[in-house]
């Protein structure tokens, strides 16, 4: 699980196609996308964990879900620039891979004409100290404001495969509900929507982790949520 971290660029032509190169090493990289020329963009932010990096199990490269909701979004006439920055076991508490939490991520991500900032996760934060959790959601989210103070949040709490999520994984999902109410951000619960549950073919053998059957639903479950963001702004 690596970090990923990209600007998708705007290459101004007359057909409104997106094309994504996606890149889980930890370095830049700047797909390209192709638009209307008269088709305003919106930039968008998006801070994650391994649900949003991709794994051996499912959604690298253009078969991750946040390429695919640019797909999405674009053939509904929604053209975004995106900056995605993820690391496979981080959370808003517990260091990732390359030792990043989301407030580290946020910093590499949001940039000051953001129109959404969208955070996705983390159960990796399951066992940690609630208060520490919610000092440090709550310092993500000024954060992103700060840096990009016109632009909206959305925090997607932690998903859960099953019916029956560990206790402790519902007290992250809490807190992290109490923290975006408290930013003025949506917050959306993927475990009192039973995402993934009885949908085996959505998660790798690991249990964990979507596959891209996995990556490709919840495109279908985000894009509507970023449209609607995109919509509402002023």
């Amino acid at each position: 699980m690596q970090v990923t971290v990209s600007r998708l660029a705007t290459v101004l032509i007359s057909v409104a196609v997106v094309t994504g190169i996606v890149s889980h090493r930890p370095a830049c990289t700047r797909p390209y996308q192709t638009v209307a020329r008269e088709t305003p963009i919106d930039h968008v932010a998006v801070v994650g964990d391994s649900y949003t990096t991709g794994t051996d199990q499912g959604g690298w490269g253009s078969n991750a879900w946040t390429s695919r909701t640019w797909s999405t979004l674009a053939s509904q006439g929604v053209q975004v620039a995106a900056n995605v920055a993820s690391e496979g076991r981080a959370g808003y508490v517990v260091r990732g891979d390359h030792g990043s939490i989301f407030e580290d991520l946020t910093n590499r991500a949001v940039q000051p004409d953001d129109a959404l900032v969208v955070f996705f996760g983390s159960r990796n934060d399951h066992g940690v100290a609630y208060t520490r959790l919610a000092a440090l959601a709550h310092d993500s989210f000024d954060l992103a404001r700060r840096i990009a103070p016109s632009s909206k949040l959305l925090v997607i709490g932690p998903p859960w495969p099953t019916a029956d999520p560990p206790s402790d994984v519902l007290q992250v999902r809490d807190t992290l509900s109490d923290q975006a109410h408290d930013a003025g951000a949506t917050f959306i619960d993927p475990i009192s929507d039973g995402w993934f549950v009885d949908r085996p073919e959505l998660i790798g053998p690991d249990g964990v982790h979507p596959t891209d059957a996995g990556h490709a639903y919840m495109a279908e479950k985000i894009a509507p949520l970023i449209h609607a963001q995109l919509s509402r702004r002023s």
